[in-house]
């Protein structure tokens, strides 16, 4: 056989095997993502719903499945997972196979019921609304930790919390319930002590001065006052809570913008005219600022609260019953000039 022609055939052998070689080190090696971004990989994912996923930042999806083979990586890890511009599929297939999920701050407000708030969270983790309910409402869970339905609520204190996008519904509660008792602090419950209030208590007080003021400014006065009605036995008297009784007749999607003589006399242990004392339970959801503000209360001498005309969104006080009654009529002519009548 002529030489030239055996070297030929020697060399064209590895330059195919080359060819080969450079083709397989691009697959694991060569740069594939193409921009930052992260993606979302469901418990239950497959190899081909990451394939879909990772289609959108890199150049080849199709060689995820391979190298994943060839690296043994036969199961998917949920969670989020950060991708950065110019990272290899060896780099892809590494930090999938580990499972260093990136954490997701989750963050949620006053929410009034524990409904919206499963909602809520459901729009942030990978648990639905209806299992975060569910884990939420377990009686046995309710039973273990002295809450009932209605006053699980206050157990979910608003702030921003590191979670792991796929956190499962009970896993969540149970981080909450933790949440819940690292913020009664030794100092807290002392404060709590002082006022002769439990913990549960000074969060029902808190839910009514949340929905009493949007002004955090405000929130230590009005604590103030309803502590005053408290300590001498007066009605507390406030709106918000004949507002949660008519909810709970009418349905949370019932719009209260002004409460009515004939509103003060439902018969509901929520209806703080007929009732001396604190409702059963919160009312709604209560901020940091609100339970602060009844721990930290301003003293004074004030019993009585109006809606002020002059400064919108704020509240007139006083300490006589005379002093009230004027600022009384202002605000109620004030609310007939705007035609509210509910």
């Amino acid at each position: 056989m002529n030489k030239k022609i055996i070297l030929g055939g020697i060399a064209a052998i590895f330059l195919i095997g080359g060819i080969i070689g450079f083709n397989y080190y691009q697959k694991i090696f060569g740069k594939t993502v193409t921009k930052d971004g992260a993606i979302y990989i469901g418990s239950n994912a497959s190899f081909m719903d990451v394939k879909k996923q990772l289609s959108e930042f890199v150049k080849h999806p199709e060689n995820f499945v391979w190298v994943a083979e060839k690296k043994k990586f036969t199961k998917p890890k949920g969670g989020k997972y950060l991708l950065k511009k110019g990272m290899n599929m060896n780099d892809v297939v590494n930090l999938l196979r580990s499972g260093n999920q990136t954490p997701i701050t989750l963050s949620f407000n006053n929410q009034d019921t524990l409904e919206k708030l499963a909602g809520r969270i459901a729009e942030q983790i990978e648990a639905d609304s209806i299992a975060l309910l569910q884990a939420m409402t377990n009686s046995n869970f309710l039973s273990t930790n002295n809450f009932t339905e209605k006053s699980a609520l206050g157990m979910y204190i608003p702030n921003s919390y590191q979670f792991y996008w796929n956190t499962s519904a009970e896993n969540f509660r149970d981080k909450m319930l933790r949440e819940y008792n690292r913020f009664w602090t030794s100092a807290r419950l002392e404060k709590a002590k002082k006022l002769n209030l439990s913990k549960e208590e000074v969060i029902t007080l808190a839910s009514i001065v949340q929905k009493e003021t949007a002004k955090k400014i405000e929130r230590p006065i009005v604590a103030g006052l309803y502590l005053n009605r408290l300590k001498d036995n007066w009605p507390l008297q406030a709106d918000p809570t004949v507002i949660y009784a008519i909810k709970e007749v009418k349905g949370q999607d019932f719009v209260v913008k002004r409460v009515l003589n004939k509103d003060l006399v439902i018969d509901s242990p929520y209806n703080t005219y007929k009732n001396t004392g604190l409702p059963p339970t919160l009312i709604a959801m209560p901020d940091i600022s609100s339970i602060d503000a009844v721990l930290n209360h301003q003293k004074h001498n004030y019993y009585y609260m109006c809606a002020s005309i002059d400064k919108i969104g704020f509240h007139e006080f006083a300490n006589s019953l005379a002093q009230h009654n004027r600022n009384a009529v202002k605000y109620q002519q004030w609310i007939n000039q705007q035609g509210i009548k509910r």
